[in-house]
């Protein structure tokens, strides 16, 4: 069973047991955060619609706040004395995934939704 997430602004695909380094979250290191999937596959089924997922939760556990590399950059406009010199380093936090769960509700209405398609 995999899923997508979506955090940051990016989607990862995450399995239960895997260590995602993702934007920085707010919960401190030690701390559990609740993400919502994007998508969710579990063998045959795949759920991906709204309905689906509403109940079905991915589980992370927040292991360290790192760093990631410097980036530089430098901006010069010839003949105008015009130079500007800056640096960013984006924060990240390290995720252990611990759980992924498509609710009962929502692998119900994937059965539904796979039988009729069977039955058609």
């Amino acid at each position: 069973m995999y899923a997508v997430i979506r955090t940051g602004g990016k989607q990862y695909r995450v399995e239960k047991g895997q260590r995602v380094e993702v934007e920085r979250v707010g919960t401190e290191p030690g701390g559990s955060v609740e993400l919502s999937p994007v998508l969710l596959v579990d063998g045959k089924k795949v759920l991906s619609t709204p309905k689906d997922l509403g109940k079905a939760k991915v589980k992370a556990k927040v292991l360290e706040e790192t760093k990631g590399p410097k980036i530089n950059g430098f901006v010069y406009k010839p003949k105008s004395n015009n130079r500007k010199r800056w640096g960013h380093r984006q924060k990240y936090s390290v995720l252990e995934i611990t759980d992924i769960s498509a609710g009962a509700a929502s692998t119900k209405s994937a059965e539904k939704t796979a039988q009729k398609t069977d039955e058609e």
